[in-house]
């Protein structure tokens, strides 16, 4: 194997079984390791009865750890990155470390392999043409709403990283900031034993997670439908004005707005201020 190469290598996301033959002939052939957590990669390497020395790069010492990175590179070592799991740099460290081995005009290899992102987006039966990579939401609602409100008119099917401890929190603001008409597929702990691809509504979703506390384990990907395009849009806001004129009719306006947003998918706060213009109109 070449020396003096950095090696990005995709690691399994949770089954020991998807790792490719290429990773594991790179992680035997390297001379230094680099990873997310040295704990896990050694239970991994133990796995695959690999013995190699290992050094951490985290997104606390990242930045630290560039000078060891080029040090070892330019005494003509090899090294592979990995993180805990997937591709690195993919919502996980190495982009620092990455940026500036090319920088010094050293060579990146990259090992390619699983992708929670990708794996998600390739059963989620949202469409895959085109789609856009949101990684975490802020732990905060008020920053999760900020960038939620950001990606509201984003025609692309959107991804999401998420964590057991903010599932719930995260679909919830999803459903304030998008509508909860808007359709998600949760795919939770993929690739592991209780892998698990629910549909749905952003509504009928949160109804789904929070009856089922075992549904709120695990790490997930969250594929939401994009915004329908401009033209659709207007169409369907001729459309639900039509359908609120006529509940307008037999019901108050609370009721008329709630019972329309569920009939059209529009948000029913937009409706219900709505109906009251149309009252005052008459």
């Amino acid at each position: 194997m070449s020396e003096s190469i950095l090696y990005v290598v995709a690691t399994p996301i949770g089954n020991l079984a998807d790792i490719s033959e290429r990773a594991l002939k790179v992680l035997r052939s390297v001379d230094l390791i680099a990873a997310e957590d040295t704990r896990h990669t050694r239970q991994l390497l133990m796995h695959f009865t690999i013995n190699k020395p290992l050094f951490s790069v985290h997104d606390h010492n990242e930045q630290q750890r560039i000078e060891k990175v080029i040090a070892e590179l330019s005494a003509g070592q090899s090294i592979a990155l990995v993180s805990d799991a997937g591709t690195p740099l993919i919502s996980d460290p190495g982009f620092h470390v990455v940026q500036a081995v090319r920088q010094a005009g050293f060579q990146v290899v990259p090992v390619p392999g699983p992708c929670a992102l990708v794996t998600a987006l390739s059963a989620a039966g949202m469409p895959t043409d085109r789609f856009c990579f949101e990684g975490f939401l802020p732990a905060k609602s008020s920053g999760r709403k900020k960038q939620l409100l950001q990606v509201e008119e984003e025609t692309r099917t959107l991804v999401f990283y998420e964590s057991p401890h903010r599932i719930v929190d995260s679909l919830t603001d999803m459903a304030d900031v998008l509508g909860g008409h808007r359709r998600i597929t949760v795919a939770r702990e993929i690739t592991k034993t209780f892998e698990t691809f629910y549909t749905g509504s952003l509504d009928e979703v949160l109804v789904w997670i929070q009856a089922d506390a075992n549904q709120q384990r695990g790490e997930f990907v969250l594929v939401v439908a994009g915004a329908p395009a401009k033209e659709d849009e207007e169409a369907a806001a001729v459309s639900a004005e039509k359908v609120l004129k006529v509940l307008l009719d037999e019901l108050p306006v609370k009721q008329a707005a709630a019972l329309c947003a569920k009939i059209t998918g529009q948000k029913k706060n937009a409706l219900y201020q709505q109906a009251l213009e149309l009252q005052k109109a008459e």
